[in-house]
């Protein structure tokens, strides 16, 4: 089995605020991916290299909500104060290649598998019926795409790449454990935090350039 560090998902309170959040920290115009019907919501979506993208996802207020909670906590009244301030580095996605394995391999439950699609792509998502991620987000979301190539080979490349994924969490090697059972581990770098610290992950961007953007 193996799992592959898919994309990276910020949040943004609305569609507008996630798009500026990009402009001022990549100095780009992220274009629209589209629309979640089955989750009421939107998101724009850029490269950061081979088979890897950043998606900033928002509720679309165009939709209807679902009967369920929304994906990643947006629901959720602390994460919405939160986006409200400004969007977040929520958590991340990787693509596994037998999905149903990943998800009998974790110890923290991830969900049930679900159909998902947009606009032409389809996939499968671990997800939980409460809306909640798994371990608030230090967990990815687990996926398995159900079209001949990545969609990222789709996505306007800007010459950003994500050079790493960075965990900050109080408990290191439990996450790293985690990890492991959903041979994910060797795709991200976990720090430990001190007590009364915040918990964050951390994508370290980097430009042709030579420029270097943290996003949090």
């Amino acid at each position: 089995m193996l799992s592959r560090l898919d994309h990276i998902v910020i949040a943004a309170d609305n569609y507008e605020q996630g798009v500026l959040y990009i402009r001022e920290k990549l100095g780009v115009e992220i274009p629209k991916g589209g629309q979640h019907k089955f989750m009421g919501t939107q998101n724009s979506v850029m490269a950061l290299g081979e088979n890897i993208y950043l998606e900033v996802i928002s509720i679309d207020p165009t939709l209807n909500p679902p009967i369920h909670p929304r994906w990643f906590g947006l629901d959720d009244p602390q994460i919405r104060n939160i986006l409200k301030e400004s969007p977040k580095l929520l958590t991340w996605a990787i693509n596994s290649k037998d999905l149903n394995s990943t998800v009998q391999s974790s110890a923290v439950s991830l969900g049930n598998i679900i159909s998902a699609s947009r606009n032409d792509l389809q996939w499968k998502v671990a997800f939980r019926q409460d809306g909640t991620m798994p371990a608030s987000g230090f967990i990815p979301l687990c996926i398995e795409w159900e079209v001949d190539f990545h969609p990222a080979v789709r996505m306007v490349d800007f010459g950003w790449k994500l050079k790493s994924l960075q965990l900050f969490h109080h408990h290191p090697e439990w996450l790293g454990d985690q990890l492991e059972a959903l041979s994910a581990r060797d795709e991200v770098i976990i720090h430990e935090i001190e007590d009364g610290q915040t918990p964050y992950l951390e994508a370290i961007i980097v430009e042709e350039g030579g420029l270097i953007i943290r996003l949090r």
